[in-house]
């Protein structure tokens, strides 16, 4: 890799960006949720002050805890529960990630956790993917134009994941792009859903698994061994299986080494790492040494909301506090637009004609 350019805010701003990890119920604009609260009568938010409910969020998720981390979601999903609010959130995420120069996006979301206001799941997904369009049309108009796909998300403690990954399948040719499990890890191995992911490798369908976020190497393992991931959400764990020398070197476990040399993607969230304490700064974070040890790892942003984020400023901090320079963004968006899931010929045309010509036009610029 060439020697690193030091690209400003302004350049990080403008350079084209592919997100593989979001959560949709992680980014919801905190005025949205108060204006959504007040209409549905939801009387649960710790302050209807947007800005303060913002903070809010932030402060919540910096415990340190997966677990706690998780419980902020509460009160995301209270505001999601009919099709006007779901297709709100959806056009408005997809108008956010395109403001912030996103050119393609996985957003997920688990449509099990959306029945409350009496809907059937099927009308989750098509509210959602009819938000997703809305908002695609209306960046296009702006002059941003982003692709959203969704993924399918089965809860880990529950037991619909079956049930969700038909789901996934029925939809993968109206804007669904795979199936997921997430929730907290330990006690919740990928392997109790063992039958989901079996009836998707036979129906020739995408799917990435949350593992080695909260939990260690034998979760990834099962989550690759065992299940057949194409992706890992998160990954950041199997830093566990790579020892540092005081020189530098690095030797590689097996389990890291099949990883990197099979090429699976490491859909990696340094903020939000830091905020459940998978890492302890970003300065530190694994994603950096991975990135140099040559694994094909992307930047992602998790949740919008709990981390106070956006893909340019998960950039930026790449750039400010671990040295990151601009071939190294491309480097991560190309690898991220080549684990997309999404046709090879659609994920070819956004990389030969928006990504390359987007760093292209950026690599003078300082």
């Amino acid at each position: 890799m060439s020697e690193p350019s030091t690209p400003t805010s302004q350049v990080v701003r403008r350079a084209p960006k592919a997100l593989l990890h979001d959560h949709l119920d992680g980014g919801l604009r905190p005025a949205t949720m108060v204006e959504l609260a007040d209409a549905s009568g939801y009387d649960g938010l710790p302050t209807t002050d947007p800005e303060a409910l913002g903070e809010w969020f932030r402060d919540a998720a910096d415990s340190g805890s997966l677990v706690r981390y998780l419980e902020t979601f509460s009160h995301t999903v209270a505001v999601m529960q009919t099709e006007e609010q779901l297709r709100r959130v959806a056009r408005e995420c997809a108008l956010d990630l395109a403001a912030d120069g996103v050119v393609y996006a996985e957003s997920r979301f688990a449509p099990e956790q959306h029945l409350e206001g009496g809907l059937e799941l099927e009308a989750v997904v098509e509210a959602v993917l009819a938000g997703f369009r809305e908002g695609e049309d209306e960046a296009a108009a702006a002059g941003t134009p982003i692709r959203m796909r969704g993924l399918l998300i089965a809860m880990r403690h529950a037991a619909r994941s079956r049930e969700i990954a038909e789901l996934a399948v029925a939809y993968r040719d109206r804007g669904v792009g795979g199936f997921d499990i997430a929730g907290a890890e330990a006690g919740f191995p990928p392997t109790r859903h063992l039958d989901a992911f079996e009836y998707l490798r036979r129906e020739n369908a995408h799917f990435t698994i949350h593992a080695g976020e909260a939990f260690g190497l034998p979760s990834i393992w099962e989550a690759i061994q065992w299940c057949g991931a194409a992706r890992l959400g998160h990954g950041v764990r199997i830093v566990d299986d790579i020892e540092v020398g005081a020189r530098g070197g690095a030797v590689l476990g097996r389990l890291a080494a099949f990883v990197r040399d099979r090429r699976i993607p490491l859909e990696m969230c340094p903020s939000s790492n830091v905020q459940t304490g998978a890492a302890d700064s970003v300065a530190t974070h694994p994603i950096t040494l991975l990135k140099d040890l040559r694994f094909r790892v992307t930047v992602n942003t998790d949740n919008r909301l709990m981390s106070g984020t956006s893909m340019s400023r998960e950039m930026g901090l790449l750039v400010d506090e671990a040295g990151w320079g601009l071939e190294d963004l491309r480097w991560v968006t190309i690898n991220a637009m080549k684990s997309a899931f999404l046709p090879f010929d659609e994920r070819l045309e956004l990389i030969e004609h928006v990504v390359k010509p987007g760093y292209a036009a950026l690599g003078s610029v300082r």
